[in-house]
Parts: structure tokens; C-alpha cells; sequence
């Protein structure tokens, strides 16, 4: 039995394997996790839960009705066995309905999420969820392990949870170990970003978050090049030297590449990586700012797909930019009205010093192009505009190819990741005519804010490559209470998604 690790925040590790379904009841864990569906008469048992439900004597159903638990999705309950199970602990998670065909690979991530993080502390886990293939088995290794995530690095006190030890999927599935092993393998990818967004802009600048990709990408096997402003000055790269320019801290540029021999397509990913974003000389307020460390997520999700796409060994050439850059007012700031030439040739009149991630990738966008990749794919927190239209969860993907966007969404969704294709009006268009340059950053009018930012991006995609651009400002950062497999905080979103559309071109 081969096992796999997923390294989580703060150093812990978490290791994922595989056992028979056999031997549930009688499994050596400190913790049982089995499904449940809603009835008329009360929860039910799913796959998986029958055998433990035999031997508590048929009364699990009866015993969850007592304590008010009907199966619903993101119900959990634990416990007590009494010496019915091997396990001391059982713990009991909602499926909502049972379905009338395969299970849903979402909600079994969402269910193993929420069981391991309600089992914190405890040491070993085993879950006896619905996995009857090798697909939803690596849903629920993916989803517990994602669920375990935890953030402490920064706390001196208080109650320190460490996340659960040792996971172990219970499945038959044929190819289950594989699946298994890609769940943590992707999960810890995940994590890392999940680290990024979480740490403190005091301790993540440009030069750091560059240093960690040079170390980390050169040990999963990438090939990395730094840009530091002096190069990206001389090489013409006028937008991320723009918005870096009011900072003590300069702005980085890295290059991620990874090659397979056998690969007869190239993906190019592109993230934004503003370590802090004030705004500018066009200053956000108070409100709007304490979460900008969140504002290199689209940087933090390339460098993480890039390291698990080399750990995969993926048969596709991959490369990834991340265009890092702090956003601060200071004497040496661009101001509103300032023109720069960008890496593309073409120059930008900057309306808004606040508009200022697209400003660095159109930098990565036409760099990319170099590459002669068959997509790029950029990701950025790039607008407000985007949570306005579709709320905290759900990206928006815009594309300059009809296919391209169906098939980003389609793969964030096969992935877990909800996203929703929006158009490219042409209308808009005119909005970002600049009287003085060739392009201005900025639509005069508020509405429409995520489609105009889309459309601004697409002048400087490199003639005849297919593009992507996905806004996840909101996904990339849950403000709220932690859900499914989701923390509060950092979520690490769009990572999965590029893997899976790696996997797609490496297929």
C-alpha cells in the first residue's frame, strides 16, 4: 500500500492513503467517517455506512433523528461507539439526497472537507464515503485533505489545533491509489498557495515571493528566471515597473517553464501578484484594503498549478508567469494621467492608479506570447466589478475564442471550482479610447467594470493565440466562515483549474 503526503500550513503534514472498504467497522482509526442521506422517515445510511450501521444494530438513523440531524448537505454529527466499531469515534456527514445516478464529485470533496475539519485534532481518520470508482475516491482524499487546512503560523497563544495526521480512504475503486495520489499531490500545491495569500504583505514582497518560487520551483523540477527592475527596465517591461514604482519594494517578474519530452503542447498561464495593493496615488479606503494581501492570489495559483504540473510529470510544456508588484502611493508613484509603453509596444494612459493589475499582465500576456504557447491563460483578483456581478464564489472567464471560455468553465467545474462564462461586448470598446496614448486603463463608466478590464487585456494578446482570462476576486479570499473544504481566509482558487486544463492539452 503505497502512501502520499500533503504538506499543510505551519509545517504539518498530512499523510493520505488507501485501505479496502472490507474492513470498516473493524479499522484501526481513531475516527470513522461515514455519509448519510436525507428520507421521510429520517437519515439514511449511504455506501459505505450500511456495515457500520449494522453493527451499532440498526439504530444509527434513529439515534441521528434524536440528535436532530436529517442528512442534509454540511450537517456533521460525531459519536461515541461504545466498542461497536474498532473506531472510538464516528463521525457522521450530510449527503442532502441521494442521487438517482453516480455521486457528485463535488459534494464528496465538500463532505470529506467538512468531516476532517470538524476532526481536528484527532490523529487518524478513515472515511467510508461513497467512492465507487477511482474519480470520486480522489474527491474524497482531495477534499479531506483540503478541509484539514489550517493557518497558525503567526499565533503565540491561544489553543493550537494541529490538522489531522493520517487520512485513509476506504475504496476498492480500480486506479483509486493514483487518484489518491493526485488528490495530494494537488492538495498540497493548493496549500501553498493557501500560505502565500495568508502571509502578512510585510513578510511577502515581490523579492520574497520570488525567492520562494525560485527555491520551491527549482525543487519540484521547473526551470525559474528572475527579472528584478532593473532588467524589467531595460527590457521594456513598462507596465510592472509602472505600478512598482512607488514601492521601497521592487517590482519582480518570474518566469515558471516545464518541459516533457513526449509533449506536443505548450500552456501558458499568466497571474497577477500585487503583494499589497493600496491603490495607489488613487487610494482605496480602509475598508477596501485589509484583505489586499490577497491581491497576488493569480500569481500564488500559477506558481501552484506550475509546481504540481512538474510533480505530475504532465505530458504537456507549460510556463508561467507571475508579475509581482506592490502597489503603494510615495513621491516616486505613478499619478493618475501618467503614459508608459508597455512590454507590447503599445502605450497606456493610466486613468487610475487603483486599475493597476492589468497593468502588470499585459506585461506577462504579451511576454508570453513569446513562448508560442497553443493558450494563455491569465488569472488575476483584477476587479470588484466581479464580486458585484457574481458574488464571492463564483469567477468570471472571458475569452477571446467561444470554445476556449466553455472550456475553461467546463474544467473549473469538472475541477470543483464554480466559474461562469461572460462576453467580450464590443461596445465597451470605445470607453478605453485615449486621447493622448494608444490605450487608456480605464472605462470612464462604472457598470460593466469586469468586462471592460477583460477587454482592455485582450489588446495587448498576441495576434492568433487563443486567451483566457479568469477574475476571481472574489473566490480568492473567504472573508467569511470556512465551508465545505474552504478556510477562512486564503483559498487557493483557479489552482486546480489550471492543473486540470494542463491535463486536458497533456491528454
Amino acid at each position: 500500500m503505497r502512501t502520499a503526503q500533503a504538506r499543510l500550513a505551519s509545517g504539518d503534514v498530512t499523510t493520505v492513503r488507501l485501505n479496502s472498504t472490507d474492513n470498516a467497522v473493524s479499522f484501526d482509526t481513531d475516527a470513522l467517517v461515514v455519509g448519510v442521506h436525507t428520507g421521510p422517515d429520517g437519515p439514511r445510511p449511504a455506501p459505505g455506512a450500511e456495515s457500520v450501521d449494522e453493527a451499532l444494530g440498526g439504530g444509527l438513523a434513529a439515534t441521528l433523528l434524536a440528535m436532530g440531524v436529517k442528512g442534509k448537505q454540511g450537517e456533521i454529527a460525531k459519536l461515541p461507539t461504545f466498542g461497536a466499531l474498532s473506531a472510538p469515534l464516528l463521525a457522521v456527514v450530510g449527503l442532502g439526497d441521494a442521487p438517482e445516478g453516480d455521486y457528485d464529485t463535488e459534494s464528496l470533496r465538500r463532505a470529506a472537507g467538512i468531516a476532517s475539519r470538524a476532526l481536528a485534532g484527532t490523529s487518524r481518520v478513515a472515511l467510508a464515503l461513497p467512492a465507487a470508482d477511482a474519480r470520486r475516491a480522489g474527491a474524497v482524499a482531495q477534499g479531506a485533505l483540503l478541509g484539514a487546512y489550517s493557518f497558525t503560523t503567526y499565533r503565540t497563544t491561544g489553543e493550537q489545533t494541529a490538522p489531522v495526521a493520517e487520512l485513509t480512504v476506504l475504496s476498492d475503486a480500480d486506479g483509486a491509489q493514483d487518484a489518491v495520489e493526485r488528490a495530494a499531490t494537488v492538495a498540497a500545491s493548493v496549500s501553498l498557495v493557501r500560505d502565500l495569500v495568508n502571509t502578512p504583505p510585510s513578510d511577502l514582497w515581490p523579492a520574497r515571493f520570488a525567492e520562494i518560487a525560485e527555491q520551491t520551483g527549482s525543487a519540484a523540477g521547473l526551470s525559474v528566471e528572475v527579472l528584478d527592475d532593473k532588467a524589467l527596465k531595460e527590457e521594456g517591461y513598462g507596465g510592472i515597473v509602472a505600478v512598482g514604482q512607488g514601492s521601497a519594494n521592487p517590482p519582480r517578474l518570474v518566469r515558471l517553464a516545464y518541459s516533457h519530452p513526449e509533449a506536443a503542447k505548450t500552456v501558458a498561464f499568466v497571474g497577477k501578484g500585487i503583494t499589497f495593493d493600496s491603490g495607489g496615488l488613487s487610494l482605496k479606503p480602509t475598508s477596501s484594503m485589509d484583505w489586499m494581501k490577497s491581491d497576488m492570489s493569480g500569481a500564488g495559483a500559477v506558481f501552484g498549478a506550475l509546481v504540481a504540473i512538474a510533480r505530475l510529470g504532465l505530458k504537456v510544456n507549460a510556463v508561467g508567469y507571475l508579475c509581482l508588484a506592490e502597489n503603494m502611493p510615495s513621491g516616486t508613484a505613478q499619478r493618475p494621467s501618467d503614459v508608459f509603453t508597455s512590454f507590447a509596444g503599445k502605450t497606456v494612459e493610466v486613468l487610475d492608479t487603483d486599475a493597476e493589475g492589468r497593468l502588470v499582465l499585459i506585461d506577462g500576456i504579451a511576454r508570453a506570447g513569446q513562448d508560442s504557447p497553443d493558450l494563455i491563460v491569465d488569472v488575476a483578483t483584477l476587479t470588484g466589478a466581479q464580486i458585484v456581478a457574481l458574488g464571492w464564489r463564483t469567477a468570471g472567464v472571458m475569452a477571446n475564442d467561444d470554445e476556449l471560455r466553455e472550456e475553461v468553465v467546463r474544467t473549473a467545474g469538472e475541477q470543483g471550482e464554480a466559474a461562469w462564462g461572460m462576453p467580450l461586448p464590443e461596445e465597451l470598446r470605445k470607453g478605453l479610447d485615449s486621447p493622448v496614448a494608444d490605450i487608456a486603463n480605464l472605462h470612464p463608466e462604472r457598470f460593466g467594470g469586469m468586462l471592460t478590464a477583460g477587454i482592455f487585456l485582450r489588446e495587448f494578446v498576441p495576434e492568433g493565440v487563443r486567451w483566457a482570462h479568469i477574475d476571481m476576486a472574489g473566490p480568492a479570499f473567504n472573508k467569511g466562515e470556512p465551508h465545505g473544504y474552504t478556510p477562512k481566509g486564503g483559498t487557493g482558487a483557479i489552482t486546480r483549474t489550471l492543473i486540470g486544463l494542463a491535463e486536458r492539452y497533456a491528454s
